[in-house]
């Protein structure tokens, strides 16, 4: 036995060798970014049949999904009493399975959204992608891009176990923050006047639902005495997870900068930030929060950055109008939600049968042939982008990406034959199971 023991603890000395080689893979599809349109689009090309690697910087899967702790499907439902689902795919698989396992919470009302237990949707995530045999690359770093003539052909990763040299034949920029297209030198957008702050979000337990407060009495109280507490936004809320004693907290403001060290000083601040809206809530409303104790709190929530100039950029007034264009592959009814100021944001909403739609060329850029955007960074004005960016939208934009890059082959995205990708995303189009407003909306 002791024999064994020392064979079993037995080390050896190891020094870094310069000489070691940068490991190489290939792959059809390279999605990069892991959040929810990159886990769409990677699931989509891998049920194509395409060899898919999904690359992405944080060390797990989800992005803001899972690791900022959204915890609401926006954007999902058409609205009013009668909404009916809009997109599919992969949203159709999380609603049945985690509705399944008493995972999701529907607000069925002013606008129609479903909540989520962020752990449950990790999980589905982590164990769709390791069955559909995706290969998955994280913590990795983007170094550089490769591109030649119209197309990239490859990116440079550094992760903290070694270098790679990853090729592929397409690729999606699901970054976010366009950093594909970014690093690939190709043109891109920021907002030049407006900011748009991002949310630390919270996740609260130990709160006793039968005393929750309205979200107008929170309103008040924060509009009456934010100041006292040192409030910033006046217009947060907290959501309630009826039957688990649990809430959502939506109610900071942060700044998201894209230099380094600005970004992780704005980190630490959102938490310091958060902190004083808990202490606020459980002052202001004791018998509700009173035992209250942070479960959890989320990675910055980012909602717009820089995202790319792409073949067409969509508008406020096509949002407003409802536009359907003949390149249309996602659709919504989520309002202009557009946080552009510390106290508040813009909340416009739509009537009941309003629906608008995201055109391919909005997700792709004109200099080259096998790139396409999903999630919020596709073309779009400031106002328009605050409307498509939520989950639903960007699951359909993940999944649309996968189709036409399956359908461009080795050849353009801009030449693909559009009736042939309509075909595929029909019913993220078309699709329009009405229900009634008693009905159960989980399948």
């Amino acid at each position: 036995m002791i024999e064994g023991a020392k064979a079993s603890t037995a080390t050896r000395v190891v020094r870094k060798n310069n000489a070691n080689p940068v490991q190489e893979i290939a792959a059809d599809i390279c999605v990069v970014g892991a959040g929810i349109s990159g886990i769409s689009a990677a699931l989509e090309a891998a049920r194509l049949g395409r060899k898919v690697v999904l690359v992405d910087g944080l060390p797990a899967l989800g992005g803001q999904a899972v690791n900022s702790i959204i915890g609401i499907f926006c954007g999902l439902f058409s609205n009013g009493k009668n909404g009916y689902q809009l997109t599919h795919g992969i949203a159709d698989e999380i609603i049945r399975d985690l509705g399944a396992a008493g995972k999701l919470h529907y607000r069925w009302g002013e606008w129609n959204s479903v909540m989520y237990d962020e752990i449950a949707l990790s999980r589905w995530i982590e164990e769709a992608v390791r069955a559909a045999g995706i290969t998955v690359i994280l913590g990795a770093v983007l170094r550089e891009v490769t591109r030649e003539e119209r197309r990239i052909t490859s990116i440079d990763l550094s992760t903290r176990y070694g270098d790679i040299h990853l090729t592929a034949t397409g690729f999606v920029d699901a970054t976010g923050d366009a950093a594909l297209t970014w690093q690939a030198g190709l043109p891109c957008q920021e907002p030049a006047k407006v900011s748009v702050y991002g949310t630390q979000m919270v996740v609260l337990e130990g709160v006793d639902e039968s005393h929750y407060p309205t979200r107008e009495e929170v309103y008040a109280h924060q509009k009456e005495k934010g100041e006292l507490y040192g409030l910033g936004r006046k217009d947060g809320f907290a959501f309630s997870f009826p039957g688990r004693g649990t809430a959502l907290v939506n109610m900071t403001h942060t700044e998201t900068p894209l230099e380094p060290v600005a970004a992780s000083a704005s980190a630490l601040q959102g938490k310091a930030q958060a902190d004083k809206y808990i202490h606020f809530l459980k002052t202001e409303f004791p018998l509700a929060f009173g035992q209250a104790r942070v479960r959890g709190y989320g990675l910055p929530g980012i909602r717009q950055t820089r995202w790319i100039v792409g073949s067409k950029q969509l508008t406020v007034d096509e949002v407003r109008a409802g536009t359907r264009f003949p390149d249309a592959v996602a659709r919504t009814s989520w309002p202009i939600e557009l946080h552009s100021h510390l106290e508040g944001y813009v909340w416009e909403t739509f009537d009941e049968d309003h629906v608008h739609y995201v055109p391919l060329r909005s997700m792709t850029p004109p200099d080259v042939d096998n790139l396409v955007a999903a999630g919020r960074c596709i073309d779009a004005d400031t106002a328009a982008l605050s409307s498509v960016r939520v989950m639903g939208p960007c699951i359909a934009m993940g999944a649309a990406a996968a189709h036409a890059l399956d359908l461009a082959g080795e050849g353009s995205v801009h030449e693909i034959d559009i009736n042939a990708l309509h075909e595929r995303v029909r019913d993220n189009l078309e699709r329009n199971d009405k229900r009634s407003s008693t009905e159960s909306l989980v399948p």
